[in-house]
């Protein structure tokens, strides 16, 4: 049997030993701690270093790549409305639809487009965050192409919702990817004046796909129906992407955001030289970094600040796109419920469409003058007033006119909100918390084509733009009511 001595001596060496143990613990921890702080430290000076950037040639050459990526998403995205005569004419689809959620109208094709945006948002969102920028804009952009060439050659509803449902899924990845890989590749001083410019270059393919559809929609060639004809030339934009895929650097926020800081460097360091061999002369220092988060989930959304602003922007999107893809995708079906031909209605549509990418060359000049919540609140107002004048409309310059001005509201809202979106978020969560927010634009989308059939088929064109008006009043509650201010503001200082 142990003496008391000894057993009182083993507890002893018992007792140093566990608090040997803990010490070695609390040691580690903090050595952990210290390296977690050193990197975010370091993905902050990346981040300062890119912020003092001159917006000389070189950043912008990448704003312009990653905004041809999305003139071929907008084409494939806003085609809708304006292949809608064709499918009809066709057979496949009829204008309004045999109760609320019949599968063989127009709203049907409209819909299935934003069920599959609603999954690429909401549920691969997230895929931008883990593997990449530059790899989830390629890949994304190849999927979808290859589904809407699918589609072309659908010979029933069913088949061509189908596709079009695909198809989403891949816009909808690409949609938020884009957004989240130019507000972290440029400067702070020019975040505003990028997204105009992604949106200018985006929505010149809206008078394209109008203009295509005007010529090709009434006809038939080589057999194929003309609609079919305008799905293929926009899934052309997978010969690009390769080419464009080459010259895109990884995002080096993201790399650093990750720990990967000697290939953030490396990509900071060539985007220097080249910068500073354009700009002619040293470049100023960085200002002093602000540490980023380190990596995020879902659950960090629900946090101060970032809960109040995932509440605003999910009620915004919801209602926005009420306003923006109710008229963009109902014009020309509006325009023949109004009295006037398919020709015609195709005609004035085109014009309406030529004046998509004006709105956005506008934000060249004033995307960074004046902040975005309130060019957001003001061009809301404009959709009102217009709208409700437009369905009281009937002369054929009036009816454009205004239809003109409905499309710059609608876009300037449009290049304004993409950047604001993803401003309010911090890296670590930047994809996801975006296209948390953004699916239920895509969410919304997928009744409001019902809705706006029903109100059409019951309440006409002025019913649908009273309906309209209410969801954008909605808009400018949120926004003016809710949201922070970011002009000219370091994404991390936002995200404080």
């Amino acid at each position: 049997m142990a003496s008391p001595d000894h057993a009182g001596s083993v507890a002893r060496s018992g007792g140093n030993a566990a608090h040997s143990t803990d010490a070695a613990g609390s040691a580690a921890r903090s050595t952990a701690a210290q390296a977690a702080s050193h990197a975010s430290l370091d993905a902050g000076s990346i981040s300062a270093r890119l912020d003092r950037l001159p917006a000389t040639r070189s950043i912008w050459k990448l704003v312009v790549l990653l905004s041809l990526g999305f003139f071929f998403e907008l084409y494939d995205l806003l085609y809708s409305g304006y292949v809608a005569p064709g499918l009809v004419k066709s057979g496949l689809l009829t204008a309004t639809t045999r109760g609320l959620f019949g599968s063989t109208g127009v709203a049907s094709f409209i819909a299935a487009l934003f069920s599959g945006l609603f999954i690429g948002t909401i549920a691969c969102g997230f895929l931008a965050d883990r593997f990449g920028r530059r790899a989830v804009f390629t890949w994304s952009l190849l999927w979808y192409t290859a589904a809407n060439v699918v589609m072309a050659f659908q010979e029933t509803a069913t088949g061509l919702n189908f596709w079009r449902f695909v198809a989403g899924v891949g816009i909808g990845v690409e949609l938020v990817t884009i957004g989240t890989y130019i507000s972290e590749l440029v400067p702070k001083q020019i975040r505003g004046r990028a997204f105009a410019c992604e949106q200018a270059v985006g929505f010149t393919a809206v008078p394209v796909v109008a203009f295509l559809s005007f010529l090709l929609v009434p006809r038939t060639l080589f057999g194929l129906d003309g609609w079919r004809w305008v799905v293929l030339i926009g899934a052309h934009g997978a010969l690009f992407v390769w080419w464009i895929r080459r010259a895109l650097p990884e995002s080096p926020r993201w790399l650093a955001q990750q720990g990967r800081l000697a290939e953030a460097d490396r990509v900071m360091s060539a985007l220097e030289e080249k910068v500073r061999h354009e700009y002619g002369r040293e470049l100023p220092p960085p200002a002093p970094p602000v540490a980023v988060a380190p990596r995020g989930s879902f659950r960090d959304m629900w946090v101060p600040p970032y809960r109040s602003r995932t509440l605003m922007m999910t009620i915004f999107n919801i209602f926005q796109t009420v306003g923006f893809y109710g008229f963009a995708n109902w014009v020309p079906t509006l325009l023949i419920k109004q009295g006037i031909t398919i020709t015609t209605s195709l005609m004035y549509s085109s014009v309406i469409a030529l004046a998509a990418p004006i709105g956005p060359i506008i934000g060249l000049f004033i995307g960074d003058r004046f902040e975005r919540k309130t060019v957001i609140v003001v061009m809301a107002g404009v959709n009102i007033v217009c709208g409700l004048w437009f369905s009281q409309a009937s002369g054929a310059v009036l009816l454009v006119s205004l239809g003109v001005c409905l499309t710059l509201a609608g876009n300037i809202i449009s290049y304004s909100y993409h950047a604001y979106q993803t401003e309010l978020f911090p890296t670590s969560i930047r994809a996801r918390a975006v296209g948390f927010v953004y699916s239920w634009s895509r969410f919304s989308a997928i009744f409001t084509a019902f809705m706006i059939a029903a109100v059409l088929r019951y309440f006409g064109t002025t019913g649908v733009f009273v309906f309209i008006a209410g969801a954008m009043f909605i808009v400018m509650l949120a926004i003016g009511l809710m949201g922070p201010r970011t002009k000219g503001l370091e994404l991390e200082a936002i995200s404080k």
